[in-house]
């Protein structure tokens, strides 16, 4: 795992490499901890999704980047031209300088709890009598629970769990000297809350057992003591035709193995607390990673703790410091509808979360499962809810005769085991369950439910940008369309025929599918713009996604821009396009908005006014999402639901207090505010006001 060590450039022409855009979005969550409209407590968890999020992009990206540097070590980025092991390595330099920030904020948000009388101690800043309060606690609570082993030749080196801390001793027996190893525990309380004292106080179990777990070691003299935590390689690929005859051909026992093999990959980065040479030879020696992977840690190893801070608490000093709570709206003739099929007959609905709640979509599926003239439902299914009502929807329509598909993802990162469990579930019930596409994974958003009586047959089709998870309609913004439009419900029909037989093919009248024609269409409307620009007409662009890494769309993006095509992207998370170069660029507006909610939905619309044609689609503007997935691209046909999402995008666009602007050098900046502009957070916007 060798690199030359140098200087490389992570940004060239208009491009900015992936990766390090995407620390540019942790970095913006990181600002989020420390910015005045957030309440205290969502500061805290702020902080808590930064560790998190960069746990996972050692595990996926920095471990991906790994090993094509070991597999493809001379294939190179088509935007930076950078190899992997470059890229790997001018990474790693740059989160180096991303620690001591962390700490930073954990002391701003720790001065922040005091001042609103919670108290996060370190055992250092502890009275003696609070000393004595929490060693009672350890030994009476804690240390039973506690594993230690001491290293030597009938117990050479443990395992060490993905991102689990572990405390390390160097131990003196005689003339003896030893290693000690510790987990800590997952099982424990994460923080301890003192019984007595005018304000809360609070330790969190890492500290304690930092400062008291050497007390497991009886009889042994310990004479140092490290905290460590290792994160590994989560990246792997999953084929079909690895599923052969050692796993009976059944992709599902496949990706099981592969989830498995997750605990033990190589170490992609190791961080430590503490300054024994011993202890940090023990790991030079036993741990396989480069220096420029291992990192020192100030404060916490991780902060999750953060989210359940507010258990801990006095419920109204608890309320007083979080956001205040909301009811996701539901309009009063869905509430009241006796039939969901007839409204949406009717009219098409429009769903925004989670300003609205997800309410009527599960009273449709409820409704089509008792209904005898519902003859079929099928479903894609990429993350559900641990408790799902559309999975006990479709277990009671299976029940009651009617045809279910339920196209299951089982490569949906980090869900692989719950979509597994979903599966057995749904198979169980009798529905037909398809292990995804060939070698596509199936990220599209689509409930096609057929209806067949004396009359015919007709359709309702929901297409959305995101999950059919419950728990995360609440968190994440995302739209929905249910509509009975029969173009669209035979497209939709057709859509998982086609997927039964692993056809990428076929035509469709509305929907643009990925991986077939969703970009090259995408591509035809750009042109289009160039075309009114270079025509003296005005071009417009207006774009909404989580990600653009897509080389041909950007490049096709630049030239729309070198045309005169006004474009305006909102792109929460990493943007491979640098805006506001001279002659290249300048024409294109980024901004980014990180907030309450996490921004999902993607919207993309060409042209304005009445000619405005406008998509919502599951895929980002990213090559794995355009060309590696199965991706839906819905028309938003209704005139009245075009003009409501084209209003929540100008006020989006017109965020000023969670909007940040990229600059041409990649970095971002808080959008400019004027004398006497309104102040406007979207997110708040829409809670206030239902569009």
């Amino acid at each position: 795992m060798n690199a030359k060590a140098q200087t490389v450039k992570l940004r060239k022409g208009v491009y900015i490499n992936r990766e390090f855009s995407w620390l540019k979005f942790d970095l913006r969550v990181l600002d989020q901890a420390l910015d005045d409209s957030n309440p205290v407590l969502e500061k805290c968890k702020f902080l808590s999704i930064f560790c998190s999020n960069m746990d996972e992009f050692f595990m996926v990206r920095m471990g991906r980047l790994y090993d094509e540097s070991i597999r493809h070590p001379l294939a190179v980025d088509n935007k930076t031209g950078l190899t992997g092991g470059e890229q790997l390595f001018a990474l790693a330099e740059k989160i180096k300088d991303l620690y001591p920030l962390r700490a930073q904020v954990y002391s701003q948000l720790k001065r922040e709890l005091k001042e609103n009388d919670v108290n996060l101690l370190s055992y250092k800043e502890l009275s003696k009598t609070r000393k004595a309060e929490l060693t009672a606690y350890f030994r009476s609570q804690m240390l039973p629970l506690l594993s230690p082993m001491v290293l030597d030749a009938k117990h050479p080196l443990i395992h060490f769990e993905n991102c689990k801390p572990y405390m390390l001793y160097k131990l003196k027996k005689g003339d003896h000297v030893m290693i000690g190893v510790m987990e800590m525990p997952q099982k424990f309380e994460r923080l301890y809350r003192f019984r007595a004292g005018k304000n809360m106080a609070l330790i969190s179990t890492e500290e304690i057992i930092r400062n008291l777990g050497w007390m497991a070691f009886q009889g042994y003299d310990v004479q140092s003591s490290s905290m460590v935590r290792f994160t590994r390689n989560a990246n792997f690929d999953s084929n079909v035709e690895d599923a052969d005859v050692e796993y009976s051909f059944d992709f599902s026992k496949f990706m099981k193995s592969r989830v498995d093999d997750r605990t033990t990959q190589n170490v992609m980065r190791v961080e430590y607390q503490g300054e024994s040479k011993t202890l940090r030879k023990f790991l030079h020696d036993n741990i396989d990673i480069d220096e420029r992977l291992v990192y020192p840690v100030v404060g916490d190893f991780e902060y999750k703790y953060f989210f359940s801070l507010a258990r801990y608490l006095d419920s109204d000093v608890a309320r007083r410091l979080s956001y205040p709570p909301f009811r996701p709206y539901v309009a009063e003739q869905y509430a009241k509808a006796e039939s969901m099929v007839e409204e949406i007959r009717k009219k098409d609905v429009l769903l925004s979360y989670p300003f609205d709640g997800m309410d009527p979509l599960i009273s449709l599926l409820n409704e089509c499962a008792g209904r005898k003239d519902c003859v079929a439902i099928k479903i894609t299914i990429y993350r559900l809810a641990n408790q799902s009502k559309i999975v006990e929807a479709l277990r009671k329509a299976s029940e009651n005769g009617i045809e279910v598909t339920a196209v299951m993802e089982l490569c949906a990162r980090f869900d692989e085991e719950n979509n597994i469990r979903f599966a057995s579930v749904l198979q169980e019930a009798g529905c037909n369950v398809i292990y995804g596409f060939d070698n596509y994974k199936v990220h599209s958003k689509i409930i096609s439910i057929v209806f067949s009586d004396e009359n015919g047959v007709s359709y309702i089709t929901h297409l959305g940008t995101g999950n059919y998870n419950e728990s995360t309609a609440k968190q994440y913004t995302d739209l929905n369309i249910l509509t009975a439009d029969r173009e669209i419900g035979e497209d939709g029909v057709a859509f998982f025929r086609n997927l039964s037989i692993c056809n990428v093919e076929d035509d469709y009248k509305r929907l643009l599918i990925a991986p077939k024609y969703l970009k090259s269409k995408i591509i035809e409307y750009i042109d289009g713009e160039i075309k009114k620009a270079k025509a003296g007409e005005k071009g417009v662009i207006v774009g909404k996604m989580n990600s653009l890494t897509d080389r041909a769309i950007i490049n096709k993006l630049v030239e729309a821009s070198q045309a005169g095509v006004q474009i305006s992207l909102i792109v929460r998370g990493i943007c491979c396009l640098l805006p506001g170069k001279k002659g290249m660029t300048e024409n294109i507006r980024v901004i980014s908005i990180v907030g309450r909610f996490l921004e999902h939905s993607r919207i993309y619309c060409f042209g304005e006014g009445d000619e405005r044609v406008m998509y919502i689609s599951s895929a980002d503007l990213m090559t794995r999402n355009t060309d590696k997935r199965v991706e839906i691209a819905t028309p938003v046909l209704d005139k009245s639901i075009r003009d409501r999402i084209f209003r929540m995008l100008t006020i989006m666009l017109s965020d000023n207090v969670k909007g940040r602007q990229m600059l041409p050098n990649g970095n971002y900046t808080r959008v400019e505010v004027k004398e006497g502009d309104e102040m406007i957070n979207s997110q708040e916007y829409f809670l206030e006001h239902h569009i």
